[in-house]
Parts: structure tokens; sequence; C-alpha cells
């Protein structure tokens, strides 16, 4: 028996059908390797290009972070030129004239009196002239905080300056204010306002004097 068996067996391993099993054993051997190195290949595709993709992400994150200050900007910009021509409509007098007569019509609803108001122009840019003012007002010191506080309420933007008492008697009180309002340049030029001379100790020394 063991000498047949090995008889069949070497017949067989002779025979086509033999060699075309191990053909086909050695080609499926080949074919499983390559699907395996093909899916490691794969794996390793897959991996770098997730990685890639999640560092531009953060890279696009970073980028929209640092722009987002800036996002609106022209609308903002033109908003806040719209504010300040408004500002410059509403609170800025139109000349020298508007200017006397806001502080006399303040006079009149405190009940004060103004003994001076002397004016003069100050530093001035492109768009603002400063314009000075020495006040002396008397009276009693209600109608005096009166009229301070219809200078800071005033449609006008004034600004106080320094602001004093040089003497009281009774119940009258003399007040000292310098203060600061603004004109166009060439409502300022126009005004006939002088200019504050260098090193003038008092704003407003030689200016417009009111009664």
């Amino acid at each position: 028996m063991t000498h047949r068996s090995a008889s069949i067996r070497g017949e067989w391993l002779r025979s086509p059908l033999a060699w075309h099993y191990v053909g086909l054993g050695v080609l499926v051997l080949l074919v499983a390797a390559l699907a395996a190195r093909l899916g490691m290949d794969w794996a390793a595709a897959n991996r770098g290009s997730a990685g890639e993709l999640a560092a531009r992400r953060l890279e696009l994150r970073a980028l929209k972070m640092e722009t987002e200050p800036l996002h609106g900007l022209s609308g903002r910009v033109a908003a806040s030129r719209a504010n300040l021509d408004q500002f410059y409509k509403d609170r800025i007098p139109a000349n020298y004239s508007s200017i006397a007569m806001h502080i006399g019509e303040l006079e009149v609803k405190s009940g004060a009196h103004l003994s001076r108001v002397q004016y003069a122009q100050g530093a001035a840019d492109a768009n603002l002239a400063e314009i000075t003012m020495d006040v002396g007002i008397s009276g009693e010191y209600p109608q005096i905080m009166r009229f301070v506080n219809g200078l800071e309420r005033d449609q006008t933007f004034f600004v106080i300056r320094k602001m004093a008492l040089t003497g009281q008697q009774g119940g009258m009180v003399n007040l000292r204010l310098q203060m600061s309002t603004w004109l166009r340049p060439a409502d300022a030029a126009s005004s006939g306002v002088p200019r504050a001379q260098p090193g003038t100790a008092d704003a407003g020394a030689s200016g417009k004097e009111g009664e």
C-alpha cells in the first residue's frame, strides 16, 4: 500500500492538473499579499490625508479669528463719519454770533449778570478752530449754578477749563470762568475774533467784550 500510494502521488505530481493547482495556489498567495500591501498603503494615505485636512482646518480657524475684528470695518467707519458730521451739525455753532446769543440766553434764564465776556481764537486744525472765552459773572449762588449747569447742558458744545470765585459780598457771588467752544476754520477766520497771543496768561485778554 505504501509503495502504491507513493506511486500514485508521484504520478499526480507529474500530471498537468497538479501543476495547475500549484500555480493557482501561488497566484492566490500573491493576490493576498498584494491586497494586504494595498490595504496598508490605503490606510497610511487616509491617515496622512486626515492629518493634513485637520491642519488646514486649524489654519482656517486661526485666519478667521485674526480677521474677525475687520469684519464690517467699512460700515463702522462710515457710521463714525456720519456721527461726527451729525455732532458738528448739532453742537458746533455756525458763527461767532451764535456763541454770543447762546451765552446771552443762558444769562437771562439763570438770572445772573455777565460783567464781561472776552473772546479769542485758539489753536486750529483742518476741521475746527478753538474759541476761548474769559467770562465774569455775578449773582446769587443758585443763579450762578443755573448758569454753569446751563453751559454744561447747552446744545452748543462748551467746555469749562477753569472756574474760580473771585469775591463774595453778602448773598452775591462773583465767578470767573475760562471756557472753550469751537467753530469751523472758515467761520472762525471771518468772525473778527482776535487770535490769542502766545504766552498770554488769561484766555481772551484782547477779545470782544460783552455788556
